[in-house]
């Protein structure tokens, strides 16, 4: 929100509960917030063939586009699916967390819309911030207001980086692979030594959700529902894992930017799918709808606020959910006092052995001020 860090969101500064962490030879205070998933023992029964019952049919909306899709968008015809995943640990190449947010499964139903086909680009977000002279948050210096009990010295502007150890290390603490960076942001991903020569095509990072939603604003578009976000994933298909079928590597080919080899290493990932770390988008065949990297690569940004109850409200209510849009506000049981919102589709930090949420069903979650160097975003627009 892999041998994914177990990390689904990210903040850049400890407001009153601070981390320590030794930075640039100084003590340097800041906070990396995740879902910190509970453990679970091993299953005791075999696990099962990927397919995924309980689901009902997907019914995709019959009505033609109204017309061609903006530039660099797809159509997604809207309709009823069934929302939701089953438990990952019971099925292979599922990982060890059972993602008890993604259940119950649900009806829903969306209207159609224009999505992105791939993630918004560092040339794309160039263009809008040569427009606006928007400043995003990680380059921002953070106030007083918003962090009171910080020090001065520690209210510098950065972001967070995946900076796996020279071993292999247990894990249990995702402290030990990220780091906060003073002067990283989108300009310079791996801190401010780092640029965007040759990196035009790749997606933009260092991300937070008023960052999007400002892109979408200015773009004429908008932040997509978690619905919206799932029923496009899915591309027509019915209860499939993955964006691409039941299998995690069809025909023995990876078929998304996920991490393969030893996590977190410093190099460790072996780049199996021919990409060590980020890669550009549209590399990998799209799905079924004709999005690309909607698994793997970076984790993108959604409009709803995240609750770990929310589809059991929803399936609560009984019927077919119409345009849901998410509760009202943000609860995350293991951090009440995070305001989170909905992160989807994994990253290329995510392994099958880890955190495997670049499954079609699963949720992430992100603090919406959180940005690091696996979260972007893509945009949508109403078809009527």
């Amino acid at each position: 929100m892999t041998a994914e860090p177990r990390v689904v969101s990210l903040r850049r500064i400890v407001p009153i509960v601070a981390v320590a962490l030794a930075i640039a030879g100084g003590l340097a205070f800041w906070r990396l917030r995740d879902s910190r998933p509970v453990p679970v023992a091993a299953a005791a029964a075999p696990l099962t063939p990927n397919a995924q019952p309980g689901f009902e049919a997907t019914v995709p909306n019959p009505a033609p586009a109204p017309g061609s899709p903006p530039e660099g968008m797809v159509f997604i015809p809207g309709g009823e699916f069934s929302m939701g995943s089953l438990d990952p640990t019971q099925m292979s190449c599922g990982g060890d967390q059972p993602m008890q947010d993604a259940r119950p499964l649900h009806r829903v139903y969306v209207d159609s819309f224009f999505m992105d086909a791939t993630e918004v680009t560092n040339e794309a977000f160039d263009r809008f911030v040569a427009a606006t002279k928007y400043v995003t948050v990680a380059e921002q210096k953070p106030t007083r207001e918003e962090f009171p009990g910080a020090p001065e010295e520690n209210l510098v502007a950065g972001s967070v980086v995946f900076s796996p150890p020279e071993q292999a290390v247990p894990l249990d603490n995702h402290y030990r692979w990220w780091s906060f960076v003073h002067g990283a942001n989108w300009r310079h991903p791996s801190g401010p030594a780092s640029n965007l020569k040759g990196r035009e095509k790749y997606p933009v990072v260092h991300i937070a959700y008023e960052d999007a939603a400002a892109y979408a604003t200015w773009a004429g578009k908008r932040m997509p529902t978690e619905a919206e976000f799932e029923f496009a994933a899915r591309g027509g298909s019915t209860g499939e894992p993955y964006p691409w079928g039941s299998e995690l590597k069809p025909g023995g080919k990876w078929p998304a930017n996920i991490y393969q080899g030893t996590f977190p290493v410093k190099g460790g990932d072996t780049g199996e799918d021919g990409f060590k770390g980020i890669a550009p988008v549209a590399r990998f065949p799209p799905n079924g709808y004709g999005l690309f990297d909607v698994a793997g690569n970076v984790w993108e940004w959604c409009t709803d606020w995240y609750r770990a109850d929310y589809y059991q409200t929803l399936a609560d209510q009984g019927g077919i959910a119409r345009n849901p849009h998410g509760p009202a506000s943000s609860l995350d049981p293991s951090e009440p006092q995070e305001a989170k919102r909905i992160q989807r589709g994994g990253s290329f930090l995510c392994t099958d052995a880890y955190c495997t949420r670049y499954m079609v069903g699963t949720r992430g979650k992100g603090e919406v001020r959180s940005a690091s160097n696996h979260v972007g975003f893509r945009v949508v627009k109403s078809a009527h």
